[in-house]
């Protein structure tokens, strides 16, 4: 061998020379990779978990919002204040007037002498309340406006109907006089007498009901 040849790789293919940790490292990385390879979709797995998480905690605070909202106020559990089964029947007269005497079989089932009777006073109550919720609770929606409007407030009207269909404010008078029958713009039957009801409903409801005014003196009950 002459003195200028360099010599031969001494570590060519001898796991002791130079070679050796660098194929040991390569088979290292290469068996790291096999490993890793299955994780590289893992990141997109994470993202569609927590976006399921999200709607599952968007979907729990929606229940529990409906299940501790506040309860619709109720006729026949009102409290025993004046003042506030005034209230009540001043926010019920006003929805009448603008949402339920708009349907045509709303306006014919209801009679005038809706306001001497509690279970229809009742109806009208949760029924306004369904509508709020229906149309502008937090959890309004087309869906339950769309029960309110198929199931609800045809219910309402249909018990309505049944129940007192015949009844009428003459009937609820002991004397003979009548007042003139009127026609015209649909009013609220009654109008004129809530505060009256509300106080003998508040003070008095386990007694007779006030007569119709045109009969009675002020302040008397029967």
């Amino acid at each position: 061998m002459s003195a200028n040849t360099p010599p031969a790789n001494p570590g060519a293919g001898d796991e002791g020379g130079w070679s050796g940790p660098v194929a040991g490292l390569a088979r290292l990385v290469d068996g790291l990779r096999r490993d890793v390879d299955p994780l590289t979709g893992l990141p997109g797995r994470v993202d569609e978990l927590a976006e399921v998480m999200a709607r599952l905690s968007e979907t729990v605070a929606s229940v529990a919002t409906r299940r501790n909202a506040s309860p619709a106020p109720t006729w026949l559990l009102a409290p025993e204040t004046p003042d506030d089964t005034a209230n009540l029947l001043d926010d019920l007269t006003a929805w009448l007037g603008a949402i339920y005497l708009r349907y045509p079989d709303g306006l014919a089932a209801l009679p005038d002498c809706w306001l001497w009777h509690p279970d229809v006073v009742e109806e009208l109550v949760w029924l306004m309340h369904a509508w709020s919720a229906a149309y502008q609770g937090p959890a309004a929606s087309v869906a339950l406006a769309g029960d309110w409007h198929d199931r609800q407030r045809p219910g309402v009207v249909r018990r309505i109907r049944a129940n007192h269909g015949s009844c009428s404010i003459e009937r609820h008078r002991d004397g003979p006089g009548r007042p003139p029958i009127t026609t015209g713009r649909p009013d609220i039957p009654g109008r004129d007498q809530i505060s009256e009801i509300a106080a003998w409903w508040a003070t008095a409801r386990d007694y007779a009901p006030p007569e119709p005014a045109e009969l009675v003196s002020e302040g008397a009950w029967t």
